[in-house]
């Protein structure tokens, strides 16, 4: 799915949304929505709503902008540079999950609300095992009467206390399937996590015989999660590498403004090698996530390799140039006040989504080798 915005479309589109950002979501925002539980900023949502960023993915028919994965990553570029605390991550996925479906009923009744942002979606996919695999699903369905229910657990599930629309990857008798549950179902427990990433709402769902209403054909069910979670893993790395790119852009600044014995730090030998690393990272990651989201865009055959590839090496970037801006910084960059350690949180908690860094690593091995 190309890209339905011009060039003109896509600068004026991303100007806006850096003016909106800069307006609604500054470090103290973030700070105040750290303290509040689910991190959420409802007007800050209807105002991104209002852009049409929830439904950048979701076709016109459906009330979405169809813009496609490459219009999505330059987006999550901007809300990556400010720490953006939105379920925009979750929403993609879900996105992702009802369109690969190809249930014309189900998307109609699923994707306006999904691409207006009045349904907040969490998607219940991995299991404690937290691999990101077929394999790792720990919640299991069963026939009952004329329906079906789940029992089990799933872990690390994206924005699940704000969520009103739940969908569960779930193992059934005929293989992985996709699966609608009520928000509030009886027999489901939501136990909120604790994370490193103090933006990052995160919780474990446990389903005792929780009624649930199957949305995918008996078939290769693994098949359309794993595309709805490449597609998240772009979006991923575009969060990645916007914020790769802010700290290097306020690091560099302060090895300008920070002088010592008479000189700009960044002056000094070693500062100038950190500076140049954190250039070649931040430039990576942004060629990276890009280019996997143009792959993905024009069904190249090698986008899984290309989104495999950026997603370990935005997130590996992001924890280096965060570690290395905190030793740049000095002392102060160890306090509470400072950002770069906000960044640092969120580089860390991002490395672990979607699928950790080596796996991402074997399976572009293995993909290349396929």
């Amino acid at each position: 799915m190309t890209s339905s915005l011009s060039a003109e479309e896509l600068d004026a589109f991303l100007e806006s949304l850096k003016r909106l950002l800069a307006d609604r979501c500054t470090e103290g925002d973030v700070r105040r929505l750290m303290e509040q539980p689910g991190h959420h900023d409802a007007d800050l949502w209807a105002r991104l709503s209002e852009m049409g960023v929830p439904g950048l993915l979701v076709e016109p028919a459906h009330g979405g902008l169809g813009a496609g994965p490459a219009v999505l990553e330059r987006a999550m570029e901007e809300l990556g540079a400010v720490l953006a605390p939105t379920p925009i991550l979750s929403t993609v996925i879900a996105t992702a999950l009802v369109q690969g479906l190809g249930d014309e009923a189900v998307s109609a009744r699923l994707l306006p609300g999904l691409a207006d942002g009045s349904t907040i979606a969490a998607v219940a996919l991995t299991g404690p095992a937290a691999k990101w695999t077929a394999e790792s699903v720990a919640v299991a369905a069963i026939p009952e009467g004329n329906g079906w229910r789940l029992d089990g657990k799933a872990a690390f599930v994206l924005h699940a206390s704000a969520a009103n629309l739940l969908l569960v990857v779930a193992r059934a008798p005929d293989g992985i399937a996709l699966f609608e549950v009520e928000a509030g179902a009886k027999g489901m427990s939501v136990a909120p996590l604790p994370a490193f990433d103090r933006t990052l709402d995160l919780a474990d769902i446990g389903f005792e015989g929780v009624a649930a209403v199957r949305l995918s054909a008996p078939g290769d069910g693994w098949a359309v999660v794993e595309q709805a979670l490449d597609m998240g893993r772009v979006a991923l790395a575009g969060e990645q590498a916007g914020g790769t790119r802010r700290v290097f852009e306020f690091t560099t600044g302060y090895a300008r403004d920070r002088h010592q014995f008479g000189r700009a730090i960044g002056s000094f030998q070693a500062i100038k090698h950190m500076a140049a690393d954190l250039l070649l990272e931040s430039e990576s990651a942004i060629s990276a996530a890009r280019h996997a989201a143009e792959a993905l865009a024009d069904g190249a055959a090698d986008a899984p390799q290309s989104i495999s590839l950026a997603a370990f090496a935005c997130a590996d970037a992001y924890v280096r140039t965060t570690a290395d801006s905190i030793q740049m910084h000095g002392g102060i960059a160890f306090t509470w006040v400072h950002p770069a350690h906000l960044y640092l949180r969120r580089a860390r908690a991002d490395a672990q989504l979607l699928g950790s860094s080596a796996a991402m690593r074997e399976r572009f091995v293995q993909q290349l080798g396929g």
